[in-house]
């Protein structure tokens, strides 16, 4: 099974991730970000994109690479990873399914004004990141369209990632 968390840039998905696999046994935690990374790294590069997600071996070798570690060490997959086009999610839960994988999608969400705020405050990448901030417009327009309806929404905005967590490994062991 894939435990996928999904939302925006800074809603907490890495921290919540690893929190998820200490509650769930048998479970790893399986970042699809380092699938882009590695196309970042090949020389000379891929077409010029603001996000690896566009270059369309993202989506087919997080699929690949998922099951292959499932068919290799069985168990849960917690996936932290923003997917906010709907034709990608559905390319990758499309892919899973096609392979037997179940995902248990999760969306961390969280309103704008405590998004900026843990943005402003944010030590990872540094107050304020341009990066994280391009995202909240995106983020707020997938879940009013269909983000929200495709997965199970856990609002975050009063809960500690350690709250987070429980909930979500609450809702995979029931």
């Amino acid at each position: 099974m894939i435990v996928w968390l999904n939302g925006t840039h800074g809603a907490g998905k890495t921290t919540t991730g690893a929190l998820v696999q200490r509650l769930l046994p048998d479970s790893r935690v399986f970042d699809a970000e380092k699938v882009g990374e590695t196309l970042m790294d090949i020389t000379p590069g891929l077409p010029d994109t603001d996000n690896f997600q566009h270059w369309a071996p993202w989506r087919p070798l997080v699929v690949e690479t998922a099951r292959r570690v499932l068919d290799y060490t069985g168990g849960t997959l917690v996936m932290p990873m923003t997917v906010l086009v709907e034709e990608y999610w559905r390319e990758i839960a499309g892919g899973l399914a096609a392979h037997g994988v179940p995902v248990r999608h999760f969306v961390l969400h969280a309103d704008q004004e405590t998004l900026r705020g843990r943005i402003a405050g944010d030590t990872v990448l540094g107050p304020d990141s341009p990066f994280r901030l391009r995202y909240l417009e995106p983020y707020a327009e997938a879940a009013r369209t269909w983000l929200h309806a495709e997965a199970e929404v856990v609002d975050t905005t009063h809960l500690t990632p350690a709250e987070s967590a429980l909930r979500i490994a609450e809702a995979v062991r029931a």
